[in-house]
């Protein structure tokens, strides 16, 4: 039985990384699915993976940080399908690598924008339309890095990430409170590093600055994890 038949359901920045794999789960479910991204050629990639599977999706370019273009993007999906029951918020960048005391501030402001405001604001948003009919469920893609770090709450030179992540931990609890009596969820999945782009990135960039080969770095921070590696987009999703 599909679990999710008929739903709608948002996934913003769901045209690659774990967006992407949340999309195409979704569909593989029954649900009707409308990614978000600022990337028209990663929405349209996406788009054509969904369709491949028989699946309905909308793909409609967003920028989550953009008050007007989140509105649109809700008006969007109600007018194509009636309804919205689900939300992801999946968005978010890497923002600087840098320690606060060299902060850009465009940078920083650029990071809490699109990985906790674009959050706000779609949540905002849809819940117009999931208060009224008293269903619906939020899912905040947050992070490790927003909760532990290296056991210090945080981690050196990822201030603005982080922030942000702490932050949507904070806005998830909130929303669980306030709208829980009208029977809508709201709940954050925290992963550890997740495989892709993104991490490849980061690490590179360590392991230039430590001065190790990229193996070696990835085999000294994934040896402690449960599963002594990384994971998977598909297991995120």
């Amino acid at each position: 039985m599909l679990r999710l038949k008929d739903k709608v359901a948002i996934v913003t920045g769901g045209g690659r990384g774990i967006g992407r794999a949340i999309s195409l789960a979704f569909s593989l479910e029954g649900a009707n699915v409308v990614i978000a991204a600022r990337s028209l050629s990663h929405l349209n990639e996406t788009s054509e993976e969904i369709r491949s599977q028989n699946g309905n999706v909308l793909a409609i370019p967003t920028d989550v940080s953009n008050e007007q273009q989140v509105k649109e993007m809700v008006y969007k999906t109600i007018k194509e399908f009636g309804r919205i029951d689900i939300l992801v918020n999946n968005s978010g960048i890497i923002g600087p690598i840098s320690p606060v005391v060299d902060m850009n501030l465009n940078a920083w402001n650029e990071t809490l924008a699109i990985n906790l405001t674009g959050a706000m604001l779609c949540s905002r948003e849809v819940l117009k339309h999931m208060i009224p009919h008293k269903r619906g469920n939020i899912i905040n893609i947050v992070s490790e890095g927003g909760r532990l770090g290296d056991g210090r709450g945080g981690r050196p030179e990822r201030g603005a990430y982080c922030c942000s992540k702490m932050g949507l931990i904070g806005l998830t609890e909130t929303l669980s409170v306030e709208v829980g009596p009208y029977g809508i969820r709201v709940n954050a999945i925290s992963p550890g590093a997740v495989s892709g782009e993104r991490i490849d990135h980061l690490l590179k960039i360590k392991a230039k600055d430590m001065g190790i080969s990229l193996d070696e770095l990835k085999a000294k921070t994934f040896k402690n994890y449960s599963l002594g590696r990384i994971v998977e987009e598909s297991e995120v999703s």
